[in-house]
């Protein structure tokens, strides 16, 4: 009798019955005579009690042919054997015609899926071509029926699908101070720990991209400037030794003085000690400067994943108040201002200021200066972005001004808007931790099929209870990848698994990582509130009251519900506002084909993003605040805010602070402005004519329009997907 089956991944799962007596009923259908109910209860029973206790899945599907051939229905043996051969042969013609365009570098929604990869190099088409051919495998192989169904019709979408097989996780918050302090092995040699600032940089770098090629999400740092700080105190120590040795003095007594900051000032008209002092830091300040200046290259040059795509880093800081702390924040953003090679704005890191009362947002606090001076790179540079600790939702009571590792109970995020903090099974931290897989559901395609129920209230109570079912199917393919994800080996993962994740330094080599990866996070994501909103009502929450009710009523009803799979599975679920970019215009296609042109729903080319009001209504920045500031709260799986400025923001980091003063007022976790930044790529020219075709100095036509698409900034547009280049030229000022 058949107990377990083999599946083609090599998990074993438990016999069920009903799959051979559906694949059976479905091919009966495909023919003359029909349905047979007691043909199809017998070649069951006998392949379930004649099987052996443990088959595989390919074993089973021939036992099936088997048995219908040699039954009186030969016609259902041809149906049943003719579709395991008609899917074969699609899934070929399909793969063929994907890897014609990859070849002929055609620009499309294929190849143009991840506007920060280059999928025109060699190195870029491999990567798409292991892409599209490992995404039918995860169909067939490793996705149970329910959830292929789903997929197929475009209720749900799974991200980061081509890396299933890998067991992958998503995303990590690097405890770079591990690195620093101890060194590493990733496999391929062995780093020194760090004893100087430049080599703390370059350890930075190497961490972010290293765990890059373990990893198909994004790498962070989330506390910059608390990590890098040691390492300025011991550039300056090593400063006054160079004195030493050239004076022929001890200056050991000076090696820990305490200094207010690390400012450059001139030696003239100083002598003795002071002028030493002076000296010493003006020479480190040169230093943590370049080193700023090398990390911000390196993140701009050095490629991961095969070597097509620059590291998809961010960096979290703005809390440090000690004075090498402060002198990390300073050189960094003063660097990013300047921008780099001929003066271009850096794409990565994205950079996330951290934002607390009583720390660097006052007047009074002691690094409101240097809050000043990230709002003035914003305006120029698009970075940094701003995390609000102060939120509700982002405050730890383990937080103390005094703790010299308060960072560990501060918010850190991911720079596309990926948060995790909360957490059953540890500590209430971001760092070592990050998110293990998410899945986005289309609510918008739920709402339109409840579309021809007339009565509202019992149009959206139908919405409520197909919204309830595709819950469960995401919760579930979400608890399966996982339990994937956890046969995999610490060895497969040389540097996360040692180093990174929180608990892996208990693990050996051949070690499953099934015992640490439940400090991660599980993502359910939806895309298209506003489009469902009106579906449901006849307007989205930015224009009427009673779709904002409703609209908080969905998220919240799903945030409970990714509560109660918390607990049903044991696994920290929670509800993301997605970050579509390949997804934005995907499931708009399908359901504009099934469903046809609908007002305010199918007739763009694309679904809005998560909870945002979208991009195209006219609003002010404040009232856009109100609307989006309460679903923050409901999103513990990421979110963010945006404000769309008119003009040159360069001279107006004013307009920078209103954004960051609404994020207080509103109670709202992350955000960030978006405003026009050309640069002439022969003259380094800047201006912010959104309309601009020449430079106005030198006349070059190579104009490079830096523009954010997903939380991350891209040069040129030319990467970019139809659905969301719809969306850019349908973006509005907020006033």
């Amino acid at each position: 009798m058949i107990q377990t089956v083999i599946k083609r991944d090599g998990r074993i799962v438990g016999f069920n019955e009903e799959k051979i007596a559906t694949a059976i009923r479905k091919a009966m259908l495909h023919t003359d005579k029909g349905e047979d109910l007691r043909l199809i209860h017998q070649i069951t029973d006998h392949i379930a009690f004649k099987g052996d206790a443990q088959m595989t899945v390919e074993a089973i599907q021939d036992a099936v042919e088997m048995e219908l051939m040699k039954s009186s229905r030969k016609d259902v043996a041809q149906k049943y054997i003719a579709y395991r051969n008609q899917r074969s042969i699609a899934r070929k013609a399909k793969t063929r015609d994907i890897f014609l365009e990859i070849i002929n570098i055609k620009s499309n929604d294929v190849t143009r899926e991840n506007a920060n990869m280059n999928a025109d190099t060699p190195a870029g088409m491999m990567m798409k071509f292991a892409s599209e051919t490992t995404k039918p495998f995860v169909d067939d192989y490793l996705l149970d029926e329910e959830v292929r169904e789903a997929i197929s019709r475009h209720y749900l979408h799974i991200h980061d699908k081509d890396y299933y097989p890998t067991k992958s996780l998503t995303c990590v918050q690097h405890p770079l101070d591990r690195i620093l302090t101890n060194g590493f092995y990733a496999g391929h040699g062995e780093s020194r720990p760090a004893k100087r600032i430049e080599t703390a940089s370059i350890l930075g770098c190497i961490s972010l991209e290293t765990a890059q090629n373990e990893m198909h999400g994004g790498q962070a740092i989330p506390a910059f400037d608390f990590y890098l700080a040691p390492y300025v105190r011991s550039s300056f120590i090593e400063e006054l030794k160079n004195l030493e040795e050239l004076n022929g003095a001890d200056y050991s007594h000076l090696y820990q003085k305490v200094l207010e900051d690390y400012l450059p000032t001139p030696l003239e008209g100083t002598q003795g000690e002071e002028r030493i002092v002076r000296h010493a830091v003006n020479k480190t300040v040169a230093r943590v400067h370049q080193a700023m200046e090398a990390f911000i290259h390196n993140m701009n040059t050095i490629h991961s994943r095969g070597g097509n795509q620059v590291v998809f880093s961010s960096i979290n800081y703005g809390t440090d108040t000690s004075a090498e702390g402060r002198c990390v924040i300073r050189e960094l953003l003063k660097t990013t201002y300047r921008g780099v090679g001929n003066g271009e704005t850096a794409i990565f890191p994205i950079q996330i200021w951290k934002k607390k009362r009583g720390v660097n947002y006052l007047p009074e606090d002691r690094n409101y200066d240097l809050y000043l001076l990230a709002c003035k790179v914003t305006a120029r540079r698009f970075f940094p972005n701003f995390l609000n600790l102060d939120a509700s939702f982002n405050q730890s009571a383990e937080w103390r001004s005094d703790d010299p590792r308060r960072y560990m109970h501060e918010v850190a995020t991911m720079g596309c808007r990926t948060r995790v903090f909360e957490n059953r099974f540890g500590p209430q931290t971001s760092v070592g931790r990050g998110n293990l897989s998410f899945s986005t559901i289309n609510i918008v395609r739920l709402a339109i099929e409840c579309m021809d129920i007339e009565n509202q209230e019992q149009r959206i109570a139908r919405f409520f209870a197909r919204l309830d079912a595709i819950l469960e199917i995401t919760a579930r393919q979400l608890h399966q990848r996982m339990e994937f994800q956890k046969t995999a080996f610490a060895k497969q993962f040389p540097l996360l698994m040692s180093v990174l994740w929180t608990g892996s330094d208990k693990l050996r080599p051949d070690d499953t990582i099934a015992p640490v990866i439940n400090q991660g996070t599980l993502g359910i994501g939806f895309i298209g509130l506003a489009e469902c909103l009106v579906a449901l009502t006849g307007k989205h929450h930015g224009e009427s009251d009673e779709a904002q009710a409703l609209g908080l009523k969905i998220v919240s009803y799903m945030r409970d519900r990714a509560n109660q799979f918390s607990e049903q599975y044991q696994h920290n679920y929670s509800i993301l506002a997605t970050p579509a970019e390949g997804l934005s215009g995907k499931f708009t296609r399908a359901d504009r084909k099934d469903y046809g042109l609908l007002p305010g729903i199918t007739d763009r080319d694309y679904y809005t993003n998560s909870n945002h009001v979208p991009v195209y209504y006219q609003c002010s920045a404040r009232h856009k605040a109100e609307i989006e500031a309460p679903y923050h709260d409901l999103t513990r799986g990421g979110h963010i805010f945006y404000v769309e400025m008119d003009g040159d923001a360069t001279h107006n980091p004013e307009a920078i602070r209103r954004v960051v003063d609404m994020m207080d007022r509103y109670n709202m976790g992350y955000g960030s402005v978006n405003h026009n930044r050309n640069r002439c790529l022969d003259c380094g020219y800047e201006n912010a004519d959104p309309h601009l075709e020449s430079c106005p100095k030198c006349g070059s036509r190579r104009i490079d329009r830096l523009q954010r698409i997903t939380g991350y900034l891209v040069g040129t547009t030319d990467r970019w997907n139809h659905a969301k280049l719809a969306e850019l030229n349908d973006r509005v000022i907020h006033e």
